[in-house]
């Protein structure tokens, strides 16, 4: 777009940044006329977060030029290149600054179009001024830049500044760019730094624009688990592929960040950052063991207040950071026993109040329908006491004894005719039988899960999602469901889902639960000269052009293949590498 000089204001006295226009850009009259228009929007925007746009070229000089505001510092795609992905604190930080500063300029009728790490420059934190540093550390630039090139028809060839990935699906398509296609560009940034990688990617811009607008990715907290649950919300409703379903604005998702930041204890992001960019090693170093005590802290007040799945996500967030740590698993069986026994009440709950029900519309019958005698019998002496209805609740031996087969109650027919004959014959309602299901053991089960299909997987034990990779999990004795979930659609078939009878184990090993979740067949398409063929190794020989869909049984296969040109052709064979994933399209375009 430009070559980018520093320069010295000599009337100012002061350095500044002066970007001048390439040649094929200044020429193009549209692009020349919309250069003037935007920047005087991108000039009116003044926040400390903003790099500030001092000047603008005249429309009759030869030159287009703008000097701005000179940053000292790095990128933060450079930024990511050297660590190759942030503490999520930092990131967080990084997104309430990069938040609240798109949120000014779409106050002001700006929107960025083009929010990525290129464009976000970090400050440099000079040697010794430490904790004393005030000034902004995260500038965002190139405000209006997307909009500008659009005028020389490049945002619709696809070739947008580089990476499409940050692009938001309705921009793709030519719809209405609002604010909340910046707050789709910003969740982008934020998974690429959480993460270190892209939520959506690809060999080429084409096959990138087809996942954004599939709209499916890995949630952040499987990509990497010690981001946690509670910024994979967050990044969830920024990356929504419904515009309407995304925060309405960048200061929701600043306010959602700052809130998540807060419960951890981090009250100034910008002195989070300041304590990461002095010193990134010894932050890394310090970072896991005070988030861990905060997470531990926070779990135990959502415990207190009942929040189980709140607190059970602080913990799963704890243990990705601390495996091992027998005081964290120790915490974690006790809160999944909280949370089974809890599930296990509900479910009793649901099923006396089925009982009841029953009950009661014994009674209403017995009270509609006359016995036969009714007639014959003398009216009750108004002086005669009268008992009140008896109500019988069956003694439970356990609390399994009620406990339907599924999580759903199972929909009931009631024989009004055979019902309304037990109340003529004994005068009351009738009364449910006890269980005979003997008493469930108190001691908890062990289980180990395995999936057969993507290790990243996810698993739901009674409706709950857990971490199960290496895990050796304590459940209460008796009746269990196992949901295996695949991490998205495009990979793999729907999973199995298991019900299951658990008994502790003679010997005390842990049980193995195994699941299975099918994987898509990889589609390999070749393309060459009509009439060659393309020997692909152990997949076999293929004719080009052709498409062919491969079993897979494995998340990912490489194969070497080589192209052989039909006989007579003077193109020489061409040996080249095909990556076959499940669910996706390869082929050897180019080669």
């Amino acid at each position: 777009m430009a070559t980018v000089y520093r320069a010295r204001d000599r009337r100012l006295g002061r350095e500044v940044a002066v970007k001048i226009i390439h040649r094929h850009l200044r020429e193009n009259r549209e692009v020349g006329q919309r250069f003037q228009s935007e920047a005087r929007a991108v000039a009116k925007l003044k926040h400390p977060n903003i790099v500030e746009v001092y000047d603008v070229s005249d429309a009759n000089e030869d030159e287009r030029y703008l000097v701005v505001e000179l940053v000292r510092g790095t990128t933060l795609r450079r930024l990511l290149t050297d660590e190759e992905q942030l503490p999520p604190e930092i990131a967080a930080a990084i997104g309430v600054e990069l938040a609240e500063a798109l949120d000014h300029a779409h106050g002001l009728g700006v929107i960025h179009r083009d929010v990525k790490p290129e464009n976000v420059l970090i400050g440099e934190v000079p040697r010794g001024r430490g904790e004393s540093w005030e000034a902004p550390l995260v500038k965002l630039t190139d405000f209006g830049i997307a909009k500008l090139l659009d005028a020389q028809g490049v945002t619709s060839t696809g070739q947008v500044l580089g990476s499409p990935a940050h692009m938001a699906p309705e921009q793709i398509e030519g719809g209405d760019v609002n604010a909340r296609a910046d707050v789709f560009g910003l969740g982008v940034l934020l998974y690429e730094s959480m993460v270190g990688k892209l939520p959506f990617d690809g060999k080429n811009p084409a096959q990138v624009l087809r996942r954004v607008l599939d709209g499916s990715f890995t949630p952040v907290d499987r990509a990497r688990p010690v981001v946690g649950a509670h910024y994979a919300a967050i990044l969830a409703q920024a990356l929504a592929h419904d515009p309407a379903a995304r925060y309405s604005s960048t200061r929701e998702l600043a306010l959602a960040l700052r809130e998540e930041l807060k419960k951890l204890g981090i009250e100034q992001p910008q002195r989070e950052m300041l304590a990461f960019l002095s010193d990134p090693a010894k932050y890394r170093e310090q970072h896991p063991s005070r988030i861990v005590e905060a997470l531990v802290k926070r779990a135990k007040a959502a415990r207190e207040q009942r929040d189980l799945p709140g607190a059970a996500a602080c913990y799963n967030r704890a243990l990705a950071y601390r495996p091992d740590d027998p005081q964290l698993l120790a915490s974690v069986s006790t809160l999944q026993r909280a949370q089974f026994s809890r599930a296990a009440l509900l479910r009793v709950s649901q099923a006396l109040a089925l009982v009841l029900g029953l009950s009661a519309l014994g009674l209403g019958i017995s009270k509609l329908l006359p016995s036969e005698d009714s007639a014959e019998r003398p009216p009750a002496s108004a002086s005669a006491p009268t008992s009140p209805p008896r109500t019988e609740v069956p003694a439970l031996s356990n609390s399994a004894a009620l406990v339907p087969t599924s999580s759903a109650v199972a929909p009931v027919t009631v024989d009004v005719s055979k019902s309304a004959e037990r109340v003529r014959s004994t005068g009351s309602r009738p009364v449910p039988k006890p269980s005979a299901e003997p008493e469930a053991s108190l001691e908890p089960v062990r289980v180990r899960i395995l999936v057969d299909g993507p290790q990243n997987a996810v698993v739901r034990i009674d409706g709950a999602e857990s971490a199960w990779f290496g895990k050796v999990h304590e459940l209460p004795a008796g009746e269990h469901s196992f949901e295996f979930v695949p991490p998205d659609e495009q990979c793999c078939e729907r999973g199995q889902t298991l019900r299951l009878r658990l008994a502790p184990s003679s010997s005390g090993e842990p049980q193995t639960v195994r699941g299975r979740i099918e994987f898509r067949p990889a589609t390999l398409a070749l393309r060459g000269v009509a009439g060659g063929t393309a020997s692909c190794g152990t997949l076999g020989e293929f004719p080009v052009p052709s498409q062919h869909q491969i079993p897979m049984t494995v998340a990912i296969r490489r194969v070497r293949c080589q192209l052989i040109p039909p006989p007579g052709s003077a193109v020489p064979p061409k040996e080249f590498d095909v990556t076959l994933a499940p669910g996706r399209l390869s082929t050897n375009l180019g080669q």
